[in-house]
């Protein structure tokens, strides 16, 4: 697959994603970039900005095996990879494998559920495959979580730990519409009843695995020159050595950043990463794992802004 033909599916792609889902191109953009990349994604936002419909058409799309959990209390981990169950019949244990079995996966409300159950998908996102009663079971390569959270409600909610938020490649805000998209909204949406199901808008897949991994590939061979790796790696130890922060990103998100920008050039059309492509993505990819010091919250600080300062003090190469 030439990098023409990767611009060419993520353009269909987002055409799709159009018929159903009014705005939100950046974070479409963001989703396919993730996509590409082989990253995860959590979108946080009020309650009603469509995140679990805007995820709902993206599968649509893609054409991908589609699962989702929606995150509760009383979730357990076996709801999410499964159990071993005895079978009378046979004599013997059989799997029965949860929703987690996916090729792309919507955890709703992931924060809903106490740390013993987010902590189910730790080996998921992070290494493709779960373990259960000491037996490995490989996922698809093309898994891909996409979470949402409500950033509101604070009852009855569950902070997701550091280690969780970490194997997220992105945090996308998801704010509410301008007033013109919410006139459309209401205008496509407001004749219609009951939950809008992305068929019923004529989304049609234009995608499958082949062709995702076909364009995952392709972005393989996209130039990552070591003025940019430099660059990159500048900017995430810079999170590290500001007294504004008391925990800055990983190694990790050096590397899912550097992944993350050879995907955008890729849908740009260029073969080759700018420092631009990790200015665009440092937000998404920093704001999440970012722990403020106790003097930087007194002062009211946010973590954004501290992002765009690093950004801007930490010099780009030419």
């Amino acid at each position: 697959m030439t990098l023409a033909d990767v611009g060419a599916l993520a353009q269909a792609i987002r055409g799709e994603v159009a018929k159903a889902v009014v705005g939100q191109a950046e974070t479409v953009d963001h989703l396919l970039i993730a996509l590409f990349a082989g990253g995860h994604v959590l979108l946080e936002g009020p309650p009603g900005t469509a995140k679990t419909f805007l995820a709902q058409c993206f599968a649509a799309a893609l054409n991908l095996d589609f699962g989702r959990i929606q995150f509760t209390p009383d979730l357990m981990p076996g709801d999410i990879l499964g159990s071993n169950l005895f079978n009378f019949q046979t004599s013997q244990f059989t799997l029965t494998r949860g929703p987690i079995f996916r090729e792309l996966l919507l955890a709703d409300e992931i924060n809903r559920t106490p740390p013993k159950t987010q902590a189910a998908l730790l080996e998921a996102m992070q290494e493709r495959r779960i373990t259960l009663d000491g037996a490995v079971h490989t996922l698809s390569d093309r898994f891909m979580v996409v979470a949402t959270q409500n950033p509101i409600e604070s009852q009855g909610v569950y902070p997701l730990p550091e280690a969780q938020l970490d194997r997220f490649l992105f945090k996308l805000l998801v704010a509410y519409p301008s007033l013109e998209e919410e006139a459309r909204i209401v205008a496509r949406f407001g004749t219609r009843t009951g939950a809008p199901k992305p068929h019923e808008f004529g989304i049609a897949p234009v995608a499958d695995g082949a062709r995702i991994g076909a364009a995952a590939a392709a972005i393989k061979r996209i130039t990552l020159a070591d003025s940019v790796v430099d660059y990159v790696v500048r900017l995430v130890r810079a999170t590290r050595e500001t007294v504004d922060l008391a925990s800055g990103a990983s190694p990790r998100a050096a590397v899912l950043l550097a992944n993350a920008a050879r995907a955008r050039a890729a849908l740009e059309g260029r073969d080759y990463v700018i420092p631009d492509d990790v200015k665009a993505l440092a937000f998404a990819v920093l704001r999440h794992r970012l722990l403020l010091s106790p003097a930087a919250e007194i002062e009211g600080k946010q973590a954004e802004a501290i992002v765009a300062e690093l950004v801007q003090r930490t010099e780009a190469p030419r």
